[in-house]
């Protein structure tokens, strides 16, 4: 070979090898392995098909259940079956534990023994065919089955707050900006109710599609789903690292959650949790002939649960262990045990009362939140929903109360702040711009439109579901005319300008006086409002020009 040849051999070889030191750096790890620094930007071909890795859903409707059969106690002894949640502290602390044994509160005061089997799998079509007594859910997933459960709920467990969240693209600042993208989660699960609750109050419709690979509706949010939602959150995160962009993000489960957000090198940021929302409420669920053979047992159970949730609440430490211990197959620890419980709210028996006896406009009722969920996943999905008095049995709370045992327990849920800085600082979770009907060329509210209360009651809702969380109400005006004003010259321009946006600023005060005067329990530093003129056009059309943008600031 000639020193020519040798050369232009040797530069052929080192050519190779750089590029197979290049595909060696662009490999990443394997979908829902840890990320390293600097791993999130690769559009590498091989890459662009790391969804292939996972089985994407067609949900379709709920499953059919099978035909209701009674659960019937062998042994003395009734069995519950739960997942793995903090929210369940209460049961499993009053019991002592999972297995049946002589010092458990329900054998001391009910007479019976508890066993609690633990399950990551849907256990409806179990409840229903009598394998077991009871088990635990949310109210929206009473909403997916309706009539077909014949089913019985007499108590809340908790409220979720901050188990369930939302991680998207670090682009991505508010539930508006999900607009035309596509999200994974979990079907007929709170993780699809979450994202279906937000985009339905910023005025999103929602669609489902059998793949992230299907084209996208521009106008809504797009879901696609998987098996459960930590699958989803794994999704997410091969997508991220392998650049392909057929995600935008997940809803799933804490602690998934953390896990994306700190693997993801910056890529991926939590758009929010449900720690300040009162939307996911956990609930127990009781098999109907049962509960209607032995009431006595699941009042027992149901003030069992409750007297040992206050105590949790009260003073959390002496009980870790033992919650620690039931989950120990999850490989729980006791600091494990301490901070799932940061993101429950156990439910006492005032709270309960305050549930179930609210009516179905109230913020964080029972009615009200099984109402959302009807209306979120629509008639498509459920084309004949049942009231939630379908499910709903006061019995065993009402005979708690009569009975005093509890009388000492008092309501009390505030929101949860990770930090000193305000919510109204921060960018808003969510806006709507909602077309108030005011008398013409005035400020005064028109109240004589439904629409006008209809709107009213939304705001007051959204305060009322969010703990902590303010609005600011961004008045507008049309800025039709001012092509007509400008043959007057600037002079004029500036003072029709200063005319609109006192007015804006009168019409945002109007809307905050309104809500005071329906709704007196309303605290006013809830409720901030601002005039913008006609600054900021929400299109061509003059209507929506005339507005008051809602924006809604939760705590994080």
């Amino acid at each position: 070979m000639t020193k020519l040849g040798k050369i232009v051999f040797t530069l052929v070889v080192l050519l190779l090898a750089g590029f197979a030191v290049i595909r060696m750096m662009g490999k990443k790890d394997p979908p829902g392995t840890p990320g390293q620094p600097g791993q999130v930007a690769s559009a590498d071909g091989e890459e662009a098909a790391a969804l292939a890795d996972f089985t994407f859903i067609a949900p379709g409707k709920a499953p059919q259940l099978p035909a209701p059969r009674p659960y019937t106690p062998q042994d003395n002894t009734v069995v519950v079956n739960l997942s793995e949640y903090a929210g369940y502290a209460g049961l499993i602390v009053a019991n002592g534990g999972l297995e049946p044994n002589e010092n458990s509160w329900f054998t001391k005061n009910g007479g019976f023994k508890l066993k609690i089997t633990l399950s990551e799998e849907d256990s409806w079509a179990d409840l229903q065919d009598g394998k077991f007594a009871a088990t635990a859910t949310t109210v929206d997933v009473l909403s997916n089955y309706g009539r077909q459960w014949q089913c019985v709920v007499p108590a809340q467990v908790a409220w979720s707050r901050g188990a369930d969240g939302i991680i998207v693209r670090k682009d991505i600042k508010r539930v508006n900006d999900l607009k035309g993208k596509t999200i994974a989660t979990a079907p007929f699960s709170e993780a699809e109710f979450f994202i279906r609750y937000l985009a339905q109050e910023a005025g999103l419709p929602v669609k489902r599609l059998d793949g992230p690979e299907l084209p996208r509706d521009p106008e809504a949010v797009n879901l696609v789903f998987l098996e459960d939602a930590f699958t989803a959150g794994d999704a997410f995160l091969a997508d991220l690292r392998s650049g392909a962009r057929q995600l935008d993000g997940c809803v799933t489960w804490a602690p998934k959650t953390t896990e994306i957000v700190d693997a993801s090198d910056g890529a991926a940021r939590q758009l929010v949790d449900n720690r300040n929302l009162l939307v996911i409420a956990d609930i127990l669920v009781f098999n109907k002939g049962f509960a209607q053979a032995k009431p006595e047992i699941v009042q027992k159970l149901v003030e069992g649960m409750l007297l040992h949730n206050e105590r949790i609440r009260a003073n959390p430490e002496p009980h870790l262990k033992t919650i620690a211990d039931a989950f120990k197959a999850y490989e729980w620890t006791v600091e494990d045990a301490r901070d799932e419980l940061s993101k429950v709210h156990l439910s006492n028996l005032p709270e309960n009362l305050a549930f179930f006896r609210g009516p179905i406009d109230a913020a964080g009722s029972f009615a009200s939140v099984f109402q959302t969920a009807n209306l979120a996943y629509g008639s498509e999905l459920q084309p004949s929903p049942v009231s939630s008095s379908f499910f709903a049995d006061l019995k065993p709370l009402e005979a708690i109360e009569q009975a005093g045992t509890l009388a000492s327990q008092v309501a009390s849920i505030q929101p949860i702040r990770s930090s000193n800085q305000a919510p109204i600082e921060q960018d808003p979770l969510l806006t709507r711009d909602i077309r108030f009907y005011f008398v013409p060329n005035s400020h005064e509210l028109d109240l004589s439109k439904p629409e006008n209360q209809d709107f009213l009651a939304n705001v007051n809702h959204l305060l009322g579901v969010s703990p902590g969380s303010m609005i600011l109400l961004r008045g507008h005006v049309d800025d039709a005319k001012k092509g007509e004003f400008r043959k007057q010259g600037e002079a004029f321009v500036r003072k029709m300008a200063l005319e609109a946006l006192a007015l804006s600023q009168r019409r945002a005060d109007q809307v905050k006086e309104r809500l005071l005067e329906k709704y007196p329990t309303l605290q006013a530093e809830r409720l901030e409002a601002v005039g913008r003129g006609w600054e900021e056009p929400a299109g061509k059309n003059s209507d929506l020009n005339r507005r008051v943008e809602v924006q809604w600031f939760t705590v994080e």
